[in-house]
């Protein structure tokens, strides 16, 4: 699991107003009612980010995430995972997530993924120009794979995202066996002490973006374990703070990427 129930991201709020988002129910390509929270930005850049969480699904960390993107100007929309077998909105402590997580199927996911991108494209949703995604663990493996899932991406970002495949579920399809067929650039977060993702997978994951020729980044934060972007995580407030920044590089500049991987 990444995040706990107390867990919110570690980026301040930009002033005191009132929250920039709200709860939205999106539908998706087989007419099921999916569970989003988007927020527009007061002064927006025409960037827009879908927000994948980890197993949790639309939990407040991934709701708060979402206003602080709004707030710099990028229009968001965070999304859940289990409309088709949840009985409600509750994601709260009690949401047995992992009892509904082996339920999901990629097909079902991708479209709910491509129902928040839709919307972020339409007037209601801000009428984005460059779409991105963000994806945390079970989310992080989804965002990859957005890199080739033909929605014309600018750029995907995957914290500690898995990029060989879940292993709690390894049915799923694994990011580094799409890699020929993504289309943008990518940019890889990881603890250094994450012990379900060792070093030599981040690295070949990595030579396998450079032989495809995917303009890679790749931020190995050292001592750091999975899921460290946390506000509550104090001990590695250094690295939450670069990690960020690292992200906004991005959105900054989309068709530009640095060639291959760097450790920080």
């Amino acid at each position: 699991m990444c995040v706990g129930d107390d867990s919110r991201p570690p980026v301040p709020a930009i002033g005191g107003g009132a929250p920039l988002g709200r709860d939205l129910g999106l539908t998706s390509a087989d007419g099921v009612r999916v569970m989003t929270y988007a927020a527009r930005a007061p002064r927006p850049t025409g960037a827009g980010m879908v927000v994948i969480p980890d197993v949790r699904g639309l939990h407040p960390y991934y709701k708060e995430l979402a206003e602080r993107f709004a707030e710099v100007g990028v229009d968001a929309v965070a999304i859940d995972f289990f409309a088709r077998t949840a009985p409600d909105d509750d994601r709260g402590e009690r949401f047995d997530f992992l009892a509904h997580v082996p339920r999901t199927t990629p097909d079902t996911l991708q479209a709910d993924i491509a129902a928040a991108a839709a919307h972020l494209r339409g007037k209601d949703g801000g009428a984005v120009r460059s779409l991105f995604a963000v994806g945390f663990c079970f989310g992080g493996a989804l965002a990859y794979l957005q890199a080739a899932s033909g929605l014309g991406y600018a750029g995907v970002i995957a914290f500690y995202g898995w990029p060989l495949g879940l292993r709690r579920w390894p049915d799923r399809p694994r990011p580094i066996d799409a890699v020929d067929r993504y289309a943008c650039p990518v940019l890889s977060i990881f603890g250094g002490a994450d012990e379900g993702i060792p070093r030599d997978a981040v690295d070949e994951f990595d030579a396998a973006c450079r032989k495809a020729g995917v303009r890679h980044e790749a931020h190995v934060y050292p001592g750091a374990p999975h899921s460290f972007f946390d506000r509550k995580h104090h001990e590695f407030a250094d690295a939450s703070a670069d990690a960020g920044p690292a992200g906004g590089a991005m959105l900054r500049a989309p068709a530009r990427a640095p060639d291959g991987g760097a450790e920080r």
